[in-house]
């Protein structure tokens, strides 16, 4: 007890003092709905050959539809981005070019980690152990399957200077033409011509789908979006999404379910920017009261410790909940691990299963936060090789091998 309270308060007198806690805080929050979202939502059930594929709970619980809306904190995460990125592009000392070659590799250290140790890994676990194939193909699917939001938050983060040029022009509408664009290809691949337009026409999404709350952040960070745009956007994304569901039959559940024809957040639809624009407008508006909260040097340390470890959670949590279930499945069924997700006693036991994950989690990222840092010691040709290692996984992972 004595070197946690030791370590709080080494944690409270190292943050600076214009430090903005409330952004940390929301940061931190949106990370952690990551990989609850993942270990609550997700389940395994096995197969006759005893390989384990992916499942959902959400198959036979569509009343857990709510629970993804709570989780579903992309968001918030692509708002406080844009609104830290605005800061950081501030503060730099060097080119534009510079800055945002420091903030991709940041990005892509710990990506090409986590890759190029499962690529390495999975020779071992199916030659040296038995892993059935089909189990090494749903770990790697799971793996990356978090990983594209790193491609996205790559992409818009290359964009932050021309957002703040549309920041500085337009404040808070910057961000509308991007709404605009999401709306435009849903009413074509779900509206009276959805079957004379061709199903690549979705990925048009994807960039302005994202983009949309990293832009509002962006203005956030401009100082060009007031409390009364924020109860705007709070209200206006409520009401739009509840006219989404209600009146328009997009898919309740934020993230995808097995079986169904349509998916909300791969690419992103309208009731994605909906939720977002709402998230938005709470978290702008709860800042200040947020950042009062986080001065407590006790409910500041966690939130240190989550940005401090941000890529490492992102990149390895689903690596955890595998570390269990894998080697549970020569067992047989395990309630809450392995075996079909379709009953209350499943979600009881995934919840029990919970802080296991998170232990597992946290011995991974005692070795796994190194990624994170700078490879002054890691050479050409390390790097080519987990390059190539990291291609290889992506491949097999993706199913064209």
């Amino acid at each position: 007890m004595s070197t946690l309270t030791a370590t709080v308060r080494k944690i409270e007198s190292g943050t600076p003092a214009h430090r903005d806690r409330a952004i940390d805080g929301l940061r931190a929050l949106a990370l952690l709905a990551v990989p609850t979202g993942h270990w609550l939502l997700g389940g395994f059930t096995l197969s006759s050959d005893g390989a384990i594929h992916n499942a959902s709970p959400l198959g036979a619980f569509a009343g857990l539809a709510p629970v993804s809306w709570v989780l579903q904190m992309l968001g918030i995460f692509f708002l406080v981005g844009g609104y830290a990125s605005v800061l950081s592009h501030r503060r730099r000392k060097g080119s534009t070019g510079e800055w945002l070659k420091g903030r991709l590799a940041r990005l892509g250290r710990p990506v090409l980690g986590v890759t190029a140790v499962w690529a390495a890994l999975l020779p071992v676990l199916h030659f040296g152990v038995g892993v059935p194939v089909d189990t090494l193909r749903t770990a790697s699917t799971l793996v990356i399957q978090p990983l594209w939001f790193v491609g996205v938050y790559t992409v818009v983060t290359a964009l932050t200077p021309l957002c703040v040029r549309a920041a500085q022009r337009l404040g808070v509408w910057a961000a509308a033409p991007l709404l605009g664009s999401v709306a435009v290809v849903d009413f074509l691949r779900y509206g009276p011509y959805a079957d004379a337009v061709p199903s690549w026409l979705s990925l048009l999404n994807i960039l302005p789908g994202w983009l949309f709350a990293y832009q509002l952040g962006v203005s956030w960070g401009e100082g060009r979006v007031t409390r009364r745009h924020a109860r705007a956007l709070l209200l206006g994304g409520a009401a739009l999404f509840a006219a989404l569901l209600l009146a328009f039959g997009y898919p309740a559940s934020m993230v995808g379910v097995p079986g169904e024809a349509r998916t909300n957040s791969h690419p992103p639809s309208l009731l994605v920017l909906a939720l977002a624009a709402a998230q938005s407008g709470a978290a702008i508006l709860l800042r200040d009261r947020l950042g009062r909260l986080l001065k407590r040097p006790a409910l500041w340390a966690p939130v240190v410790v989550v940005n401090l470890s941000a890529m490492t959670i992102l990149c390895w949590h689903q690596t955890a909940m595998l570390t269990a279930a894998i080697p549970a499945s020569y067992v047989g069924e395990v309630p809450g691990l392995v075996g079909a997700p379709d009953s209350v006693g499943w979600i009881l036991a995934r919840l029990a299963w919970m802080p296991v994950f998170a232990g597992l989690l946290v011995l991974i990222g005692r070795f796994a936060r190194g990624f994170e840092s700078p490879w002054t010691r890691t050479g050409p040709a390390r790097r080519t090789l987990a390059g190539l290692l990291a291609a290889g996984f992506a491949v097999f992972a993706l199913g064209l091998a």
